[in-house]
């Protein structure tokens, strides 16, 4: 585990270049805010956050808990779950709009095109949808409850 990182993954760096060639302009990793976004873009009062759908425990064909040593897992994804939305809700209270860009919707049999992803994320950080979600099998913009 000491191999995974937690910054500058795949689906992170594909977001970030695409978003900066449509010129959008953000921090990163802002240690300041709650749980440490991954994106922050603070002309739009927004943050991007790039969950991979493992660790994470998303519900998707990318997510299954390891048969080996199951309960540690599933207590180790539950405690990610829980922190994720503490997280939210902490950014939501400050007055930050949040975007979940989940790994499926990136890579995987479910994956969408690049510009759709690309697209989907620059129609949330334009318009005033307070929370969004992008995932591989639906998109969804606006309030998430």
């Amino acid at each position: 585990m000491s191999r995974i990182r937690g910054r500058d993954t795949r689906p992170e760096m594909l977001i970030r270049a695409g978003l900066h060639a449509r010129g959008f302009r953000f921090r990163l990793q802002v240690r300041e805010l709650p749980g440490r976004p991954d994106l922050v873009f603070p002309k739009w009062r927004a943050v991007l956050l790039v969950h991979g759908c493992f660790w994470h425990g998303h519900n998707c064909h990318l997510f299954r808990l390891p048969a080996a040593r199951h309960d540690f897992w599933a207590s180790k994804i539950t405690a990610n779950r829980a922190r994720d939305a503490r997280s939210c809700r902490a950014l939501t209270d400050q007055g930050w709009r949040t975007l979940t860009l989940w790994e499926c919707a990136i890579r995987g049999r479910s994956r969408r095109p690049d510009q759709e992803v690309l697209d989907a994320c620059e129609t949330f950080l334009t318009g005033t949808a307070l929370a969004a979600e992008i995932s591989g099998d639906s998109s969804r913009l606006g309030e998430i409850s």
